[in-house]
């Protein structure tokens, strides 16, 4: 690794941790630096007295979001750099395969039934893997005819149904009550976190993370051609495979916590590799790490901006879509 491309590393992790503390710090309840480091390692102020509400809110409300924005914004950045490299589509994104909407028809239905919190969670979690099966089931219908395209095709189609199936749970719903509930869920946020739901939900974002990031190198053989994949000593199909399922499961985890959130898994990868290069050996944890200090951003804008919290995915595609904007007039549309 070149120097520049060290300096880089360095300050991402530096970032992170910036912005994590600041993200303690920031909110309708002003909590100092010195009181967030009190509260965090207890008995590092001798004789420092932090209020009970204090603390509550740094550990009880603002650490299980910070930790979920951090992971949310790593896993989906993971995702999106994977499948823009299985792929070879620059415009891939975690939602490639239809998980994204999968988890959010689980999401919605629960809300229809009026489920609580951990249900609905766990119901979009189910459905999301569904769509991902489905997915995988359709593509392996007609062997060896296809491959990677079938997948996207399969996804597009499975993707289409279960957007579908939410417009029809939204079609039935209350308008006075169910309606705005499923509305608001689809626009993504984070207020909802919370240790149980991060009990659930974070293994499964990291596990399919850490997946992604172990097989990093052969994803530059994986965008060749099957054959010439292969003739490298690649098993191609059972690290597809898990490329996708590591991809599938931080994709479902994120979506049943947060909600639908766009642009992370499209845009982050892209600039990994405006700053690293094209291999994926640097460009998966490049994507981790820009993906987690972007949302973790994104969402202390978001709750902080206006007295009323913001919903994330209106701010990432805010922010986003301009900066994708100035991206392609920068590369000229080459990506990989």
């Amino acid at each position: 690794m070149g120097r520049s491309r060290r300096l880089w590393a360095a300050g991402i992790v530096l970032a992170i941790i910036g912005c994590a503390f600041a993200a303690l710090c920031l909110g309708r309840f002003q909590v100092s630096f010195r009181e967030v480091l009190a509260v965090l390692l207890p008995g590092a102020f001798p004789g420092m007295e932090i209020p009970a509400n204090m603390q509550k809110v740094v550990l009880d409300v603002r650490l299980p979001r910070v930790l979920l924005a951090l992971a949310a914004g790593a896993g989906l950045s993971a995702a999106g750099a994977a499948f823009q490299a299985l792929f070879a589509n620059p415009l891939a994104t975690p939602d490639t395969l239809g998980v994204a909407t999968g988890a959010s028809f689980g999401a919605v239905l629960g809300i229809l039934f009026a489920l609580p919190a951990f249900f609905i969670q766990l119901s979009a979690l189910a459905a999301g893997l569904l769509a991902a099966g489905l997915v995988y089931l359709i593509s392996k219908s007609r062997r060896g005819q296809g491959g990677t395209v079938m997948m996207v095709l399969a996804g597009m189609v499975i993707s289409a149904l279960f957007s579908a199936l939410v417009s029809l749970v939204k079609y039935t719903a209350d308008p006075q009550d169910v309606l705005p509930a499923i509305t608001f869920w689809m626009m993504g946020n984070m207020q909802n976190a919370s240790w149980q739901s991060l009990a659930m939900g974070l293994p499964l974002i990291l596990s399919g993370t850490l997946l992604i990031f172990l097989f990093r190198w052969r994803l530059n053989a994986l965008s060749l051609p099957e054959e010439e994949a292969a003739s490298l000593g690649i098993p191609v199909r059972r690290t597809r495979a898990l490329a996708v399922l590591g991809a599938t499961m931080a994709t479902a985890s994120v979506v049943s916590m947060c909600g639908l959130i766009g642009w992370v898994g499209l845009l982050i990868p892209h600039i990994a590799r405006m700053l690293f290069g094209s291999s994926n050996k640097a460009v998966v944890p490049a994507s981790i790490g820009l993906g987690a200090v972007f949302m973790l951003a994104i969402d202390t804008l978001a709750r902080c901006a206006s007295t009323s919290e913001i919903p994330v995915s209106i701010l990432t595609a805010v922010i986003g879509a301009p900066f994708f904007i100035l991206l392609l007039r920068k590369s000229g549309g080459v990506f990989l």
